[in-house]
């Protein structure tokens, strides 16, 4: 990395402006960050849908065990959220009518 910049500068914002002035050695440490920073982002992405699916998967298991053992699987705490969710989502489309 070119002496006085930092990694931060290098994926800041102004990483783009002036390209036309920027070395070719410049560019491509520019890109050898971008290519790092998009890798890890895209693992902790991997992990982050990882643990989504394991959490789902045991939320569907226990709903198919109260569905088997004859208890409802919508609670009246659920339609309440709904209800909140469906009206907050409301209120913030009255004004486009």
């Amino acid at each position: 990395m070119e002496e006085g910049k930092s990694k931060k500068a290098l994926l800041g914002e102004d990483a783009l402006v002036n390209l036309s002035k920027k070395s070719d050695e410049e560019i491509q440490q520019i890109l050898d960050e971008l290519y790092k920073e998009e890798e890890r982002l895209s693992y902790r992405r991997r992990i982050l849908h990882g643990k989504i699916d394991i959490l789902r998967a045991e939320l569907v298991e226990r709903l198919k065990k109260r569905c088997e053992a004859g208890k409802s699987v919508i609670s009246g705490s659920d339609i309440q959220r709904l209800a909140e969710i469906l009206a907050r989502g409301f209120k913030h489309t009255k004004d486009v009518y």
